[in-house]
């Protein structure tokens, strides 16, 4: 497969290894996305799951070839560049959420058109910041008297559901999930993965999904999985 500049993500020829190690953690080779696709990643812990997330969200730059998203090459951004480019473009659902306590429901949504002017006029198109934040968060099924409640006296399924209300708000064109369902039961995770996929579909919007969770891989259209170094550091698509 030759890679496409005019997609959404490509990686060509990409190699991560962190400073003083001798193989590469990434090793990748071809990979091209294209707007809607949804890509599973698993892999062993250690295999660079997370670090292949960081890639892709301009947190760390490869340490040969490129990684581009939206045809833009983000080891050719500064710094400051490829932290408002993430800010723009990408939203992250973290493992961990990192909702911000002392913010409301709410406050934790909007948050995000903070840092993005292009994720504000987006989320402001048709109707204000706080609007299209409340949209979100009943779409997910989370009530208006959950809006101004403080993030840590919901419960975890509900924390999750926000911090996929603030990845999804202002219309990324890439949503990356890193294992977002670790702490769900089996039940709770096909609630919330139904949720997510119907959301994702509903904006158009690219999905990378990271987890150690082989079940979840029919869900998508594409899987690869990621190889320790030990085991030659190759990724099968």
């Amino acid at each position: 497969m030759t890679a496409d500049t005019n997609s959404v993500l490509c990686l060509e020829r990409a190699r991560f290894r962190w400073p003083g190690q001798r193989e590469d953690l990434i090793a990748i080779d071809d990979l091209s996305l294209q707007t809607g696709e949804h890509l599973f990643v698993r892999g062993a812990s250690g295999s660079g799951k997370t670090t292949l997330l960081n890639l892709l969200a301009g947190v760390h730059t490869p340490t040969s070839g490129a990684v581009r998203l939206l045809g833009t090459d983000l080891a050719e951004l500064s710094a400051s560049r490829r932290d408002q480019f993430r800010a723009d473009h990408i939203g992250v659902i973290f493992q961990q959420f990192n909702l911000l306590p002392y913010l409301s429901t709410l406050e934790n949504v909007t948050l995000a058109c903070s840092f993005s002017s292009r994720k504000r006029a987006r989320a402001t198109k048709e109707t204000d910041v706080v609007t299209s934040a409340r949209r979100l968060l009943e779409s997910l099924n989370l009530g208006r008297e959950l809006h101004r409640a403080a993030v840590n006296k919901l419960s975890v399924g509900q924390q999750q559901r926000v911090a996929v209300a603030r990845a999804l708000i202002g219309g990324p064109e890439i949503l990356i999930a890193d294992e977002p369902t670790s702490a769900l039961d089996a039940d709770n995770r096909d609630r919330f993965m139904e949720l997510l996929f119907r959301e994702a579909e509903a904006q158009n919007c690219t999905l990378v999904f990271v987890s150690h969770d082989p079940q979840l891989a029919e869900r998508f259209d594409r899987t690869i999985e990621l190889h320790s170094p030990s085991d030659d550091g190759e990724v099968a698509t």
